[in-house]
């Protein structure tokens, strides 16, 4: 008996899920309405109604072709799904696997973001105006670096949802960022004194056992990224050449290799003799075991972590009582751009130099520096415009002559 019976019950459910979709057609009000109860692609139940049919056979036949749709998985994403549900799934499934872990933490804070200020929007209710509220309220408090990242990820997602055909135009390049300016700091670096006083300390303080001294020494003559420096092996140093070949990073937190932000910053960069001859030096004394060793390896066998360097680097400063309020490892990158803009290097170079896609991210960055420098530049400028009459004056046989 109990055997029939759980043959019967396993009958019933064998034939539920068969039958994916229930519709009932109702009249109400004096129109026709039809409701579909369905299982999504992932399980779950899920209905779709609708109202305002004239006739009883216009609902049914709006019923079975939902049916039909919702059998064969044709339904499409949930056009009810709110904003952060539909953000989790999309960087969970096409940014969580591809990206790396500290990139993958500022998606996984800009989720909490959304849950925070947007809990309940749907994304189909979102639009130009209320996301502009948003960005006012968040940013009444946050620096314009963080409001542009959460910015950044939720514009990649929305484009992401206009692919999918929930949201039907790209709504976010009308708004306007809103961040607190007392909370936007400028960008930090050293000024070339500084620069001086901090290189030439690190070089008299060098010890091999110390592998932190020659990585802040690597970034203020390179420009190079933490990632990039932890990532370097001997045979990416070219001693004939005197260049520096970046085609890797380094994960601090897996111990692995892993590639550069992006294509553009596989690069090859030439480095003076001053970097050339601590490398020698160094390679000289570590003796390593082949080409592919890392360059920089603390006593424990591993790159020094972000922590490590940068620890070092507030020793160094301390020590040349130079006062850099929340100065870090990145800012010698910012120091080495500071140092070339000082010595009229042509902004292209500087991009390529530091593996920018573009010119325009460079003098986006860095348009505070640009500005420093402006006054001279406009100035020189002005001296060369100058000399047009000069010149004109002082050889006016040459001038005619050119003239034909």
């Amino acid at each position: 008996m109990a055997l029939f019976a759980y043959s019967i019950l396993h009958m019933i459910d064998f034939i539920y899920k068969e039958d994916i979709t229930v519709a009932s057609i109702i009249k109400r009000h004096g129109k026709w309405q039809a409701r579909v109860n369905y299982y999504d692609e992932n399980g779950k139940r899920r209905s779709k109604s609708k109202s305002g049919f004239k006739t009883k056979r216009e609902a049914q036949l709006f019923a079975n072709d939902y049916e039909l749709k919702a059998n064969d998985n044709e339904l499409g994403p949930d056009t009810n799904i709110t904003l952060a549900a539909y953000f989790k799934q999309w960087y969970e499934l096409y940014k969580a696997p591809a990206v790396s872990p500290r990139t993958l933490k500022a998606y996984e804070y800009t989720f909490n973001v959304i849950n925070k200020y947007l809990p309940k929007m749907q994304l189909t209710s979102l639009n130009a105006q209320n996301y502009q509220k948003f960005l006012q309220k968040y940013g009444a408090n946050h620096a314009k670096a963080t409001v542009h990242k959460v910015n950044t990820c939720i514009h990649a997602c929305i484009r992401n949802a206009v692919y999918d055909g929930i949201v039907k135009r790209d709504f976010i390049t009308r708004t306007t960022l809103i961040f607190d300016k007392k909370r936007t700091q400028q960008i930090e670096y050293l000024n070339i004194k500084e620069m001086q006083q901090l290189t030439t300390y690190i070089l008299k303080k060098l010890n091999p056992k110390y592998a932190s001294g020659y990585m802040i020494l690597t970034a203020i003559y390179t420009g190079m990224r933490l990632g990039e420096i932890q990532g370097l092996q001997w045979r990416d140093i070219n001693f004939n050449f005197k260049t520096i070949n970046i085609v890797r990073a380094y994960n601090e937190l897996n111990h692995e290799f892993k590639e550069t932000k992006n294509k553009t910053s596989n690069r090859i960069i030439r480095i003076n003799d001053d970097l050339l001859n601590v490398f020698k030096q160094l390679k000289k004394v570590s003796q390593p075991k082949s080409d592919k060793t890392q360059i920089f390896l603390g006593q424990s066998g591993k790159a020094p972590t972000s922590n490590a360097v940068n620890k070092a680097l507030r020793n160094a400063l301390k020590a040349n009582r130079i006062n850099r309020q929340g100065f870090h490892f990145h800012s010698l990158r910012h120091t080495h751009v500071a140092y070339l803009l000082a010595n009229q290097i042509d902004l292209y170079a500087i991009s390529k130099r530091l593996g920018h896609a573009d010119i325009g991210i460079t003098s986006k960055i860095y348009s505070y520096m640009i500005d420093e420098y402006q006054v001279r530049t406009d100035n020189q400028i002005a001296d060369t415009l100058q000399n047009i009459v000069h010149d004109l004056c002082t050889e006016p046989s040459k001038t005619l002559s050119n003239q034909g």
